[in-house]
Parts: structure tokens; sequence; C-alpha cells
């Protein structure tokens, strides 16, 4: 079998947190996440649609950032075949035992350090009778507050060197890439692939800080533009920071909203569904530096902050070597 079927989709992401319990306050009051348990400084969140145990572990920590990003193997043999090919690549870390509603997760780590966990088997999220769906086919029930988010979509990180990663994805996970940012020196400034027939699961964006193993957003999928819309109103009036948007990217046509959750990590709310890549021999897209410069699909420009703030942030990388 070819490794473009050996993973199935992101499967499940921790964050990390220096304010927990307002980070945990976000992800509930603004995008109707649910908790679902408690470990030592550690909370699990579900979306509403997401059939696993949880979405997403916000775990206290010094600062923001990305602890691991977890991808689920299409099965058993898969994920034999890709740790395989991770251990010859020299990016393998070991065995863990994977944490609450995952089991034995195989640890690896990118070209630029992130950090990733590769597994199969995984426990199904059981609604409760408060979070009991009317329909069947639904793992939860529509939250009646915040956006509310429906499923993790992507994961936007921060690298040195995008190319690298990119060919990484490719090379041992089987990722197909489906747009890219080519700069007039030749250079790759960002990479945008996939595992599925999404336009994009995992980005790679230059850091124009240079640093190493930074995130730069996880995004969640809305039903619609409308829910992106009413979610600036609930964030004004929750106080949620905005950094840019409502409006559409260029890249991938993705309707956005950034904002930023107590923690410093920046968050995205994306309506990117419709667009699917069903080509199998699909011709990667290259944006110019010049096409780039026009700014977002209808004109608006990148604000400057989308270039420099990641988190962990480069004060707080310095405190760590102090």
């Amino acid at each position: 079998m070819a490794p473009g079927h050996d993973i199935a989709h992101i499967g499940h992401v921790q964050l990390l947190t220096p304010t927990l319990d307002e980070s945990v306050a976000f992800f509930t009051d603004f995008l109707g996440l649910r908790v679902v348990g408690e470990g030592a400084g550690e909370v699990y969140l579900h979306a509403w649609d997401d059939y696993q145990h949880h979405t997403v572990t916000l775990r206290a920590h010094r600062h923001g950032g990305i602890g691991r990003t977890h991808l689920r193997a299409t099965s058993p043999e898969a994920l034999t075949r890709r740790v395989a090919a991770l251990e010859a690549a020299g990016r393998g870390i070991g065995w863990a035992d994977g944490e609450s509603g995952f089991g034995p997760t195989y640890l690896f780590t990118d070209p630029d350090g992130h950090e990733f966990g590769l597994y199969y088997e995984a426990q199904w999220y059981e609604a409760d009778d408060d979070d009991r769906p009317s329909l069947k086919n639904q793992a939860g029930a529509y939250p009646s507050g915040g956006v509310p988010a429906r499923r993790l979509d992507h994961v936007n990180f921060l690298g040195r060197t995008p190319v690298d990663n990119r060919d990484f994805l490719e090379q041992t996970l089987g990722a197909m890439t489906t747009e890219q940012i080519v700069l007039n020196d030749g250079s790759v400034a960002g990479t945008w692939t996939t595992f599925t027939n999404k336009s994009y699961d995992l980005v790679y964006t230059r850091d124009n800080l240079g640093l190493s193993g930074r995130l730069h957003h996880i995004a969640f999928a809305a039903d619609s533009r409308a829910d992106i819309l009413r979610a600036c109103d609930v964030a004004l009036d929750q106080g949620v920071f905005i950094e840019t948007g409502p409006h559409k990217h260029a890249i991938q046509q993705t309707f956005f909203l950034y904002v930023y959750e107590p923690g410093g990590n920046r968050i995205e709310l994306c309506n990117a569904g419709a667009r699917l890549i069903l080509a199998p021999d699909w011709k990667r897209i290259d944006w110019s530096e010049a096409e780039r410069a026009k700014g977002q699909a209808w004109g608006l420009k990148t604000i400057e902050s989308f270039h420099t703030h990641g988190t962990p942030t480069a004060e707080d990388l310095a405190r760590s070597q102090d």
C-alpha cells in the first residue's frame, strides 16, 4: 500500500498554556468545546463532532506553544509501516503510552524539532445524558454557546526551512503538497500538505525570527461563514482579541478569523471544508512573491504580527535558556 494511504487524519493536539484556567474558559465559552476529563496539569476537551474521546489537551506550562501533534494511522499495519519509515529516516524517538483515550503512540520529530505522535488505537467519544445528540450520526449535541467549533481542522507550524519539513512529510508519511509559496530567490516560504481529500492538514511557514519548533496557529472548522461572522460578535462580547479577519485567504481560499487565546496561542476559525482535493494527480499550485504581496483574496493586506507572532515567543525561549 502506498504511504499516502497510511495516515488517516490529524487526531489531536497538545497545546501549552501558562494560563490553564483562562485557556479552558476560552475553549469552552468561546469555541464551544466540552471538558471531558482532567489529568495532572492537563484538561481534555472535545469538539462536538469529533468521533474521538477528545480533540485538544490543554497542558499547564511556563509558556504557550504546541506540545505534540497526533496523527492517526489507518490500520495497525499502516502504523507499523510508518514507524519503520520514521526509524529509517532517523526521526524516531520511540514508543510511549498514549494519553487518556489513545493507545500506544510512536513519538517522532520533524526536521524543525516539533514533536509528533503516531497511533492507531483510539477511544471513541461516548456522549452522556447531558451531551447526547438527537441525530445518531453525530458525536455530541450541538453546543448552545460559543462559536461553536465542529472539529480540529489543521495545524500551522513555524519552521526555519519549510521545504525540509515538506519533503519529510511527503517522503516519510506520504503527504501531498497542494500549494506553496516560492520567493524570488527560489526558496520556499510556506507549504500546505494533506493526508486526506481536504486541501490541507499540516502547514509550515517560514519563521521570520529564525527560530525552531514554534507554533503559528491551530485551526478549528466552523460550519459556515455565518458562524465565523457570529464569532466576531461573540469575541467582542467576551473580550477575545481579534488579530485579523474575517476575510478570505487567496491560498486555499479559506474564509478565516484569527484570535489569540489567553495563553498567547493564535487560534484560527476557518470554513474550508467545501474545497476538496479529489484528483490523485493534483498539480501543485505555486504562489510567487509578487502574488503574495497583493494580500488576501479580497485585497486585505497581511497584518505584520502574522509574520512575527508565534508561540513560544522569542522572549519565552530566551528566558528558558537563562
